[in-house]
């Protein structure tokens, strides 16, 4: 029994490792980003396109690789996940160019697509006791937001002794690592050949949500092309329809929209996305200005953002713990309400009180711990058995969306009123409204008035960015209140499953 117990956590341990790489590849370039546009010589677009090229494809893919993996057997899917991840790793690596990069980003996402849904699906055949299974899945929760708020900081303490590609050879050790222990560990695997999977409706998932990438992109432009922007549009709004169109008329869809209607489901759902979207955004613009702006390096730029994972570890590890006796709604919806407070704090103070600013990225960590340690359990334990595949896929494209969303929209708007508020001084290159990282370059030690006129220009936006965030998770409070409304103290954790 002990034994038995003992390979329970080890397999737990190897697919959060798995988990672990997944979520600090989705941040680990905030903090190295200045370094590596400089050294590459991307422009903005590519910067842009450096980050999202992971979390678009992840989640394009995400929702069919649930199902390929209830075909081919979950076990097999991390491997194959694992291998590829680890070549991808070490393209990145020795990238030469900004467009080699961008898809090598792409090829490890194919890899993160293909583990991610296998380690909550190996949890849900390794747990079965229902109270073990709710501390496992919020170790598993934990782990993703401490992997994310973590990649600043392994960023900035590799660029401090080694050069960019660092931050990609690091994860080949732990995927061999995470290899040999889950053909030791792993259960076996349990391929159900009678499981369809649909390569079109990825693919139209894909095409829908790339095109939503660029479209907030190009919106964001100081001087947006309206013909592109209505083409993106279009291939959003045709791939979506599409998708949603094949999947009603197959036996077995990657996605039945029937799912939503359980209440506690679709606020797991939401409050994932919502979550990830503010550490996301937090983490972006944060390590860029206290870089750029306070003159921090990569490593100090991740240390400030890692406050978040501090403050989430501890409520996150609470949150599975007593998830049974105080229900969904207050550690959800209040998690989020707590993180929208602390966002407001660090809106107040980032630029007077150093101490009031990370007082309020130790309560955003908190607030969202709690949140996200549950969102796991409410929507596996509000999925049939029959759609394990399916529930893990969709929560996971629910937290790689709200990352997308938050690095397409965060970034761009930041670069937007960075723009629109720049007031140049007399002389200063126009180019240098592009970014501040080329005002600054422009400037050199030789012209303070443009890197003070830019360092305003860039709080200004700075500001923006955390009021839109401090909006989003003000909509996150109101629409999961409402749906957990019935999920206080007392409740079950699938008391909603008929609704």
């Amino acid at each position: 029994m002990v034994q038995e117990t003992s390979r329970r956590w080890l397999v737990l341990g190897v697919v959060s490792a798995g988990l672990l790489l997944i979520t600090l590849d989705n941040s680990i370039l905030y903090s190295a980003l200045p370094t590596l546009v400089e050294d590459l010589g991307a422009n903005g677009s590519e910067s842009l396109w450096i980050i999202n090229a992971y979390p678009v494809v992840m989640a394009g893919l995400l929702l069919g690789s649930g199902t390929l993996g209830d075909r081919v057997g979950h076990r097999r899917m991390f491997v194959i996940g694992l291998v590829v991840f680890g070549l991808a790793s070490l393209a990145a690596a020795f990238s030469a160019v900004p467009e080699t990069l961008i898809a090598s980003r792409a090829l490890l996402a194919v890899g993160a697509a293909a583990m991610m849904p296998a380690t909550l699906a190996l949890i849900r055949v390794t747990f079965e006791d229902q109270r073990e299974r709710n501390v496992a899945i919020a170790i598993w929760g934990s782990l993703a937001l401490v992997g994310s708020a973590l990649g600043p900081i392994v960023g900035g303490a590799l660029l401090s002794s080694f050069w960019w590609g660092s931050v990609f050879l690091v994860n080949v050790p732990v995927v061999a690592v995470a290899l040999a222990a889950t053909l030791v560990l792993a259960p076996p695997n349990q391929p159900d050949p009678t499981k369809k999977w649909d390569l079109p409706s990825s693919l139209l998932a894909l095409v829908a949500l790339v095109g939503l990438v660029m479209a907030i992109k190009e919106t964001a432009k100081a001087e947006p092309e309206p013909l592109f922007i209505a083409a993106v549009v279009l291939a959003t709004l045709v791939g979506g329809w599409a998708f949603a169109r094949r999947q009603r008329s197959l036996a077995q869809p990657l996605l039945e929209f029937s799912i939503f209607r359980n209440r506690a489901f679709l606020a797991g759902v939401l409050a994932a996305g919502f979550s990830l979207f503010a550490i996301a955004g937090i983490q972006l613009v944060t390590t860029q200005r206290f870089q750029l702006v306070e003159g921090f390096t990569p490593l100090g730029a991740g240390l400030l953002v890692a406050a978040i994972a501090i403050g989430a570890l501890p409520t996150a590890l609470v949150g599975g713990a007593i998830l049974h006796r105080v229900g969904l709604l207050p550690l959800i919806t209040g998690g989020l309400a707590l993180s929208t407070a602390g966002v407001a704090i660090i809106l107040a103070n980032f630029d007077t009180h150093t101490g009031l600013l990370v007082t309020g990225l130790l309560v955003t960590g908190a607030g969202l711990g709690a949140a996200m340690s549950v969102a796991s359990s409410a929507i596996m334990g509000n999925a049939p058995a029959s759609r394990a595949g399916m529930a893990s896929s969709v929560e996971e494209v629910s937290y790689e969306f709200g990352s997308l969303i938050a690095v397409a929209m965060l970034g761009s708007l930041m670069t937007a009123v960075y723009t629109a508020t720049l007031d140049l001084p007399a002389g200063a290159p126009e180019s240098a409204g592009d970014s501040l990282d080329k005002a600054l370059a422009l400037a050199g030690d030789s012209n303070p008035a443009l890197v003070a006129a830019a360092s305003r220009a860039f709080d200004s936006a700075y500001s923006t960015v955390m009021a839109v965030v401090v909006a989003a998770m003000v909509v996150g409070v109101l629409v999961t209140g409402l749906l957990l409304r019935h999920h206080g103290p007392g409740s079950t954790l699938a008391a909603d499953v008929n609704h």
